[in-house]
Parts: structure tokens; sequence; C-alpha cells
């Protein structure tokens, strides 16, 4: 039989700048592309109408169809992952191909990191190499921590020292795109692969239609120019929405910051916290579903179903809270500003568990990403590495005056705003504020950390 190497292909969903398919196709034999619809995953989704799975289907037969025209194949499964890996196997050795290699490009996230330590031990029982690449991050694991070895747990130190690791070989092209031009490749006709798995199939609704919810993939020079001066309002378009993309691999981490170091501290700052926050759920997989600090679980939270299902439908009473909800549920988007204003309301203002926002944007986000959303609610809550004090309560009104003083954000999503339909204020900032600081120090006054 023939030998043929497998790029698995996962947060990785593009041919260029891609170094897990350029390791496969640096094996030397046929290369073959392989994407697994994980039922593991997706039975944990509620929304059958969810647009992040449209758009990977969409984004599937797209790159199908790129790899079919370079004379090579893309192949689309649905289930859970060691019943399709056998099924495949079977399928190629039917087919006249061993199997020698599987590249991956490395997911540090728990559930990501259980699968594929269970995976690489089932493929070594089959005579199989199984190899992990570095894609979606620049930096990972311990390739940036303190001097003893030790994993940072606060941002401003990681920071200097991923900018003072970083040389220009952590983020230079992955060639790819043009290896695939001249490398081998195992075409369609040679393997009896079956037409990608429908929505259905699985589930789900397409939802698709024009794909005009979608962001581009590329940003204007312009805008990274004007990050610094422009993201803090949400009424102006000065954040690149790229999140989604990175997300999924639509474009790679490296060609984010080879724009951003020409253009934008302030966005390559921005990509640094994306890789403090997966080596933080990578290094304390706890992080993902329980407080960093312990200390915190112990905060006796009111959760009162009642106010959290008016935060849920931007019904508060608070114009930016509520415009902020209302563009998430509409858009799958929310402003980066507004995330921390909404959040640190439900925790603090509403004594909410962050759990439970956290899950919440799990279910509505496009760009949902489970290191930088349970960091980002754990920064809110105040029980995170690196988290704002617990002392800290953002005052919402403030927030608005600031960031949309003349309210073109809040009219748009709120329009009833400043009329009888509009709700009074379900909480008291002041009441609330005072609350929220003796709830929390009364857990924590003898340990703060």
């Amino acid at each position: 039989m023939k030998e043929i190497a497998i790029h698995w292909m996962r947060r990785d969903m593009r041919l260029h700048d891609n170094r897990a398919l350029l390791a496969a196709l640096d094996s030397g034999i046929p290369v073959i592309s392989a994407f697994l619809f994980d039922e593991d995953i997706l039975k944990r989704l509620d929304n059958t109408s969810d647009r992040r799975v449209s758009f990977i289907h969409h984004r599937l037969k797209n790159l199908q169809s790129e790899m079919r025209a370079l004379g090579g194949e893309l192949i689309v499964g649905y289930g859970q992952p060691r019943t399709m890996w056998s099924r495949w196997i079977e399928q190629f050795a039917a087919d006249g191909f061993s199997v020698r290699e599987v590249h991956a490009g490395r997911d540090y996230e728990p559930y990501a990191q259980e699968r594929d330590q269970s995976l690489a031990t089932w493929f070594n029982d089959q005579g199989i190499d199984f190899k992990g690449t570095k894609d979606n991050v620049i930096f990972e694991k311990n390739e940036v921590t303190k001097d003893d070895g030790k994993p940072y747990t606060v941002f401003t130190p990681y920071s200097k020292k991923w900018r003072k690791a970083l040389s220009s070989q952590q983020y230079e092209e992955a060639q790819s795109a043009a290896h695939l031009l001249t490398a081998e490749l195992v075409p369609s006709e040679d393997v009896g692969a079956l037409p990608i798995p429908s929505l259905a199939q699985m589930g789900f609704e397409d939802v698709w239609e024009d794909g005009a919810w979608m962001p581009s993939t590329t940003v204007d020079d312009s805008l990274l120019k004007n990050y610094g001066d422009h993201r803090d309002f949400p009424s102006i378009p000065g954040t690149s929405r790229l999140s989604l993309h990175l997300r999924f691999g639509t474009i790679s981490i490296r060609e984010a910051l080879r724009q951003g170091l020409k253009t934008s501290e302030k966005w390559t700052t921005e990509l640094i916290w994306r890789d403090f926050y997966q080596m933080i759920v990578y290094h304390f997989p706890h992080s993902a579903t329980d407080s960093f600090r312990p200390a915190y679980d112990a905060i006796p939270w009111i959760n009162d179903e009642s106010q959290f299902e008016a935060w849920c439908q931007g019904k508060t009473g608070y114009p930016m809270v509520d415009a902020g909800m209302r563009e998430l549920k509409h858009t799958g988007f929310m402003h980066n500003r507004v995330r921390m204003v909404v959040a640190s309301f439900l925790c603090k203002h509403l004594l909410v568990d962050w759990r439970w926002g956290e899950r919440f944007f799990a279910r509505h986000l496009l760009d949902f990403d489970l290191a930088s959303n349970a960091g980002g609610w754990q920064w809110a809550a105040g029980s995170g590495c690196d988290a704002a004090p617990y002392f800290r309560v953002f005052n919402p009104s403030s927030q608005l005056e600031k960031f949309d003083k003349d309210l073109v954000y809040v009219r748009k999503w709120v329009p009833e705003y400043g009329t009888s339909l509009y709700p009074d204020p379900i909480v008291d900032h002041a009441t609330a504020r005072v609350r929220a600081i003796e709830t929390y120090r009364s857990v924590l006054k003898p340990n703060p950390a």
C-alpha cells in the first residue's frame, strides 16, 4: 500500500500560511486533508441555527473546491473523533493507502488536550505518528515563562518577556500555499470520499444566506493606525472584528501580527493578550470552568434569575448594557469596551456568577474562544489572573458618558431609550456598588488573593 500523510484541519481553516499543512507537505509522501465535525463538541450547542456551524460548513465547501482545483482532496466527516478516524483509516486502506502520519495544529483548551492525548496513544497503537504543530499562537506552552520556568500569571511582565523573545522567525509566513503547487497530493478520485455531511444531518439549520454578517478577513491599515484612539468607542468602526477569523484560523495569527507590527502597537498588545489567555488555560485548565483564584468560588452569588433574564434581553434600564446585549443577540458580536461593561454589571451590580455570563457569551459570540472568554469574564469578576480588583465596579452611566456621549451606539440598538417604553434601572448603581464590595470583602478580606 502507498503511504500517505494527513493534515487534520481544525483551528486552521486555510491553505495559506498554515504550519501544520506545511509540515504534512514536507513529509515527502502524498498528502490529503481532513476535517472532522466533532460530535462531542456539536452536541453541546443548543441553538440549531448557530451561525458558527454554518460558517464552518460554508468555509469547508470552499476549501474543498480549492483543494480539488490543486489536484488534492479535503475529506469531511461527522462523528466522535476515534470512531471517525477508525473509519477513515479503514477507508484509506480499502483504497490502497496506509496512513503513516497525521499532522495537526496544536489546541490548548482542556477538551482538545485530553482528546489529542488519547488519540495520540491510539494512533501510536495503529502504527501512525501523530504530530502536533504550533500554528494558532505566536508563543506556546513554556516558550515565554518566568526566569524560574514557571508560567506568568500577570500580563505586564508576560508581555515584556513576549516582546523580548519575539523575532521574525515567530511570525514569518509558512509557505504552505506555494508548496501545495508542487507537492504530491492524493487526488479526490483515488479515495472514496463521501460528500460533506449536510447541516441537517448534523442537526443544524443553514443560516449562511449570503454571509453578509461575516466580517472581512482583511483590515485597512488606516483602521489599525487609529486603533488605539478609536477602539474604545462603540459607535466608531474602530475594531478589526478579525477575532472570528483568528478563532477558526481563516487568517493566521502570524499574518495578523505582521500587520500589527507595521501599523499599531495597541493591536499588537491585543494579540499578546490572546497568547496570554491561551497559555493560562493550558497551564491552569481549571480556569476554564472555575475561578483562577479559588477563594472567589466562595462568593455568595445572588443569581436572581429574573434579573439575569433582564440582562440577557437587554432590558436592565442601563442603556450601554442593554445596547451591548442586543448587539450581541442580533449580530453575534459585541464591542470590546461594552463587553467589559456588561460583564462587570452582571457580576458586580447583579451579583450573578460569572459562569452564567460566560456560558451566555459562549452560546452567542461568533468569535467565541474559550480561553479569551473565560479570561475576560474572570477579569471582570475579579477571580482571574491579573484581574480587576474586586472593589473596581464600572459605573455604566459614566461609561456611557465617556464612550457614547452622543448616544449614537445606544440609539442604534435601543431605539426606545428616552421614551416611556424603556424600563427603569433594575438596580441602583450606588446601592449595588456598596453591596458588591461588601459581599466580596466578606469572603476575601482574610485572603484577597
